[in-house]
């Protein structure tokens, strides 16, 4: 079978590249011919539009004193390629593309079947505008797709949805043969504001076994000594994060490393901003004693790889995602949201609980995907 992806844009996101470099594997290892559809990102503002958003941004700059970029678009196309190369160059070689300039080059008779997911790619925030073509909407006159949602994520548990949006979106999804979500509260959003049933699945990384991500990293010349004791991938930084950070070091005694670049700081050097490839944030994970971080798939990582983490609560992406994922394997101990509540807390966990459970999630995802792509 022939099938298509719709996911959020591949570029500095490692779970994002993750998640879709798993589905395709686990699709081809069912027999599949499988590719994701991508989209160029050039976001430079028409002439008509650019006083009012130069003039926004300046406003928010200069005189609410937020962290905004001016010339976001100038920065963007022209920085952020060299600022990811190396996590280019795992999509290239590992993840099936085809490259075009607008979704209606789809063609009926290109694919048996379209997938959309993983990742946050039914949030309007962050997904393809208008939300709709997150549903599909480009292929709903067509009669012989099979349209497949697979662990796609509102990433939150407010309804964000216009009321027009919920009722087109809906309309949308009757044409669907499986629908699953990532998260619990996505089952019941599903349920109330779009008028389908949608059952729970895992996230495509998590499809794979650990040895399937350990062989990345024998297949690329990495530094074999480790870099530290404690990770940290933090996203949002912020000085009660740093203090967590810092105080759970002194008391380990654990020297502390970074999985990411100091990507988003435009202080510092570029050289200091470009992130590791995926290999090497993978052998990150496969090396620390104990992992910190508010990511949604470091989370996913630390419990495939078996390792002490600890979860610090970040409101501004979203808690209900993470607590969702850690609820299922009886994790929720490891997610805090105020460092006054880390002291003499247990980091560890039952790997062998935890990986029945997560052998117990595959088989259910599995048979969802194979029973869908069957469905006539």
């Amino acid at each position: 079978m022939r099938i298509a992806i719709i996911t959020l844009p591949l570029r500095g996101n490692y779970g994002g590249i993750l998640q879709n470099y798993a589905l395709q594997k686990k699709l081809k290892s069912l027999g599949h011919s499988v590719e994701t559809i991508r989209l160029p990102m050039d976001l430079k503002q028409p002439f008509w539009k650019r006083p009012l958003v130069y003039g926004y941004r300046c406003f928010k700059r200069y005189l609410l004193h937020k962290d905004c970029r001016i010339y976001y678009e100038r920065w963007h196309n022209s920085i952020h390629p060299v600022l990811i190369k190396h996590m280019q160059e795992f999509v290239d070689k590992y993840i099936e593309y085809r490259m075009i300039k607008k979704l209606s080059e789809i063609k009926e008779d290109d694919y048996d079947a379209i997938i959309v997911g993983s990742d946050q790619v039914w949030r309007p925030a962050f997904t393809l505008k208008p939300i709709t073509k997150a549903y599909l909407s480009f292929a709903k006159d067509w009669k012989y797709i099979k349209r497949i949602s697979y662990a796609a994520s509102f990433g939150t548990d407010e309804w964000e949805y216009t009321e027009a949006q919920t009722v087109s979106c809906a309309s949308l999804l009757k044409l669907f043969c499986g629908i699953s979500v990532r998260e619990r509260d996505g089952v019941t959003m599903c349920r109330q504001y779009l008028n389908c049933n949608a059952i729970q699945v895992l996230d495509p990384t998590m499809l794979l076994d650990k040895t399937d991500y350990i062989r990345l990293l024998q297949n690329k010349k990495l530094n074999t000594k480790p870099r530290g004791q404690l990770l940290t991938y933090i996203l949002d930084d912020t000085s009660d994060k740093r203090d967590v950070v810092n105080m759970i070091s002194k008391d380990l005694g654990y020297k502390i490393y970074h999985a990411n670049s100091r990507y988003e700081d435009r202080t510092a050097p570029l050289e200091e901003r470009i992130q590791p490839s995926v290999e090497q944030w993978l052998k990150d994970f496969y090396d620390a004693k104990l992992v910190i971080t508010d990511s949604f798939h470091a989370t996913v990582f630390s419990i495939l790889f078996g390792k002490p983490f600890l979860v610090l609560g970040n409101h501004q992406r979203g808690l209900s995602r993470i607590y969702s994922l850690l609820q299922m394997f009886g994790l929720e101990q490891h997610l805090v949201v105020s460092k006054d509540k880390i002291c003499g807390q247990d980091f560890s966990f039952d790997t062998r609980r935890v990986y029945e459970l997560l052998q117990k999630y595959r088989e259910v995802s599995n048979s969802f995907l194979k029973r869908s792509l069957l469905q006539d």
